[in-house]
């Protein structure tokens, strides 16, 4: 017997980035998309917001970067603070823009590319056919029942949890890798006074950093997030005192706060990094995005490399035509790419755990354009953020630069 029909060619479950990046890449190469998501849209995501120069690059690639810009708030620095108080500005491209317009913007994108809807429908098991390939899906909906999607090709594109990752016999750590927690606050006083993104390193952050982004209108995204060196999150740690001593040592911050009406409430949430802790292929089926750990270490910056895998995965598929023998060959090869970049983000994670590197690196900074430079390059993808961390590196930023 043949395979049975399928209710599609591609399932793509999960319509954050990567997965409205790879539904839209897929339904443009005119394959037959169902792109399914456990919640309707718009919805919150827990996340900082920042559009960095890859994310920006991508949203670019899919024909969006201009409606996201038109929504977002633009700036041209981030201001990097250490411990000691020292603070340098670092140019790049950047915008901030809250999630339920970001990730808007961009399924909407897919659905005009020709991708279909399903939602709210959570991913609960690979559907598998005689010989073990998945084909499909089981899917929950809102009001407890099943349906299965029959597909040629499944994408996992379901973020940082880890039941996902297990059902679909993917996961081979349940540990994430840090932390995050973040709230928006509504402060028009401080509008003037917190223009660019501010990132912010303290010895009782705990291996992790605070931010502040302004998201426009007198809004901001402030959070903090914590980020482990090796392996899962660090062991009880409690965001909310993280969170507390944020705004007790960093004074913008405690401002902000005592000023200001938290919109919401606090919210905190996983992360997946270094492309570490799932499989990314199996015979019918890939990860993509924060499932695949498509965040960075270091900054815990993921919408780019979120966009990008997806992409990398519809291209693998698209390619492939009607043969689907080396695609998930072809997948890994592509995201395996970037492994280096990945792991020079854990290496320069070593600033979290030290605060004492931040302090030395931005106090050479202020007085060096050239180091400014390697940290604008940082953002801009043109300099490894390992180099700085490195026994060589920290001697190099000794040395006159211009």
């Amino acid at each position: 017997m043949g395979p049975e029909p399928a209710d599609c060619e591609v399932l793509v479950a999960g319509a954050g980035p990567a997965g409205s990046a790879c539904a839209q890449m897929l339904a443009r190469a005119g394959l037959d998309v169902l792109l399914v998501d456990r919640q309707d849209f718009p919805r919150e995501k827990v996340c900082g917001d920042g559009l960095i120069p890859d994310a920006q690059r991508a949203l670019a690639r899919l024909g969006v970067l201009d409606a996201v810009l038109a929504r977002a708030a633009v700036a041209s620095h981030v201001g990097c603070v250490a411990p000691r108080g020292g603070r340098v500005e670092v140019p790049a491209s950047l915008a901030v823009l809250p999630r339920r317009t970001l990730d808007e913007i961009v399924r909407r994108a897919a659905l005009e590319a020709g991708a279909r809807w399903f939602a709210p429908a959570r991913f609960e098991a690979p559907l598998a056919d005689g010989n073990g390939r998945v084909a499909g899906a089981l899917l929950r909906l809102a009001d407890g029942s099943a349906r299965t999607l029959r597909a040629r090709w499944t994408v996992l594109a379901t973020g940082a949890a880890a039941p996902p990752l297990l059902a679909a016999a993917m996961c081979s750590r349940r540990a994430p890798s840090g932390v995050a927690l973040r709230g928006y606050v509504r402060n028009e006083a401080m509008a003037g006074r917190l223009r660019q993104l501010e990132v912010v390193w303290d010895r009782s952050l705990r291996g992790g950093y605070g931010w502040i982004f302004p998201c426009g209108a007198g809004v901001f995204n402030i959070g903090v997030g914590s980020l482990a060196s090796q392996g899962g999150s660090k062991p009880d740690l409690n965001l909310r005192a993280l969170f507390a001593s944020f705004t007790r040592v960093y004074a913008p911050a405690r401002a902000l706060m005592e000023g200001g009406r938290l919109q919401g409430e606090l919210k905190g949430a996983p992360l997946r990094c270094s492309l570490q802790g799932a499989r990314w292929s199996r015979p019918g089926l890939l990860v993509a995005g924060e499932a695949a750990g498509s965040t960075y270490s270091f900054t815990g910056e993921g919408i780019g490399k979120a966009l990008e895998s997806g992409m990398l995965a519809a291209e693998a598929i698209a390619e492939a035509g009607s043969n689907d023998a080396g695609v998930g060959a072809r997948y890994e090869a592509a995201l395996g790419a970037l492994r280096p970049r990945f792991a020079a983000y854990a290496h320069a994670n070593r600033i979290n755990d030290h605060p004492w590197l931040a302090d030395f690196v931005i106090w050479r900074a202020r007085r060096s354009p050239g180091i400014v430079r390697r940290l604008s390059g940082v953002l801009e993808e043109s300099y490894s953020p390992g180099q700085l961390v490195t026994a060589r590196g920290l001697l190099r930023l000794l040395l006159p630069v211009s």
